[in-house]
């Protein structure tokens, strides 16, 4: 049933769009052939699919909705083009409509828009805007970092806040403090690495430096927010599962008025001594019911690198469930 072979001919009206729809040299295009097992040819404007009816009826909606996406200004590339095919075999196309319509967050020094890039991303995006304190829990590349800066570089631009402050806890993966070279901040400095590059990429280096001297932005370990206040800030607390417990309560007494929190995290990569003692996981469990606070959780579909990211999130799901063994 749906398995013979057809040809369907979608029409792109839209001629500006064809280059970036089908990718450098059809790279977009290979991709749709791999992922549902067709043929794609770009021909004048029109893209011929061959293969199972099934499949071709995928294509089309993929196709359709890469279109609805370029339509409304969304950046177009590979990720975006494995995510389209994800929603489109889970039977989710209201999830590319909702996409569609998700507004810039900011454009970037480099005249980059920063949008989310998939459904995750948009409730992750709307949480940070309703809420209070929001809650990024998911596993890496999935934007949990970039994001909650670009929403704090909007709002500080807007007037909303008058200072940014970001922070990471300086523990270890694997190595010790004491035995890397330099001082303390050089020792610390490998730690917040991330984040000064999501602020370069978005405000650039020099206008970055500005605002660190002005005070009005801020890039600090954790433990320098103890006895702290915070009023009027945009707070991002990231890598958030490798506080203590102690760490994250003194964290979030830190708000003062008209400020905002992000706290972000991936609960399978703890790197405390005791990981069941972090404090991410214990405030996901006490602060759930409290107002003004949201739990975004993030899934190997919103990993927005190369998609074998995807594909190595999932194995080693699969091998910590015990559903495979080495």
């Amino acid at each position: 049933m749906g398995a013979f072979a057809i040809e369907r001919i979608l029409d792109i009206d839209q001629v500006e769009y064809i280059a970036s729809l089908c990718g450098e040299m059809d790279n977009h295009l290979r991709i749709v052939e791999k992922a549902l097992g067709v043929t794609v040819v770009n021909r004048a404007g029109q893209l011929k699919i061959n293969g199972g009816s099934d499949a071709c009826e995928k294509a089309v909606k993929v196709f359709q909705a890469l279109l609805r996406l370029l339509e409304k200004g969304q950046p177009m590339g590979a990720q975006t083009v494995d995510y389209c095919i994800s929603a489109i075999n889970e039977g989710s196309e209201e999830e590319l409509v909702e996409l569609a319509d998700s507004s810039t967050i900011f454009i970037s020094q480099r005249g980059k828009p920063i949008r989310p890039k998939t459904t995750g991303q948009k409730r992750y995006v709307e949480a940070i805007r309703r809420q209070i304190v929001t809650m990024g829990i998911g596993p890496a590349g999935t934007g949990k970092t970039y994001l909650a800066v670009a929403m704090a570089v909007a709002a500080f631009t807007k007037g909303e806040v008058s200072r940014i402050v970001l922070t990471r806890p300086a523990v270890e993966a694997g190595e010790k403090l004491g035995f890397l070279p330099g001082d303390l901040q050089q020792k610390i400095d490998p730690y917040l690495r991330p984040l000064h590059d999501a602020l370069f990429d978005m405000l650039g280096p020099e206008a970055v430096a500005k605002h660190m001297e002005r005070g009005s932005l801020e890039i600090a370990p954790l433990a320098y927010m103890r006895g702290r206040t915070l009023d009027d800030s945009f707070i991002i607390l990231d890598e958030a599962q490798n506080t203590t417990r102690e760490q994250m309560k003194m964290f979030l007494t830190r708000l003062g008025f008209n400020s905002k929190a992000v706290i972000t995290g991936d609960v399978t990569q703890i790197d405390l001594a005791e990981p069941r003692k972090s404090g991410l996981l214990q405030a996901m469990r006490v602060l759930r019911d409290v107002e003004g606070i949201d739990q975004v959780r993030f899934s190997e579909t919103d990993v927005v690198r190369h998609r074998i990211v995807k594909d190595i999130i999932k194995a080693y799901a699969r091998y910590e469930d015990g559903k495979e063994k080495l």
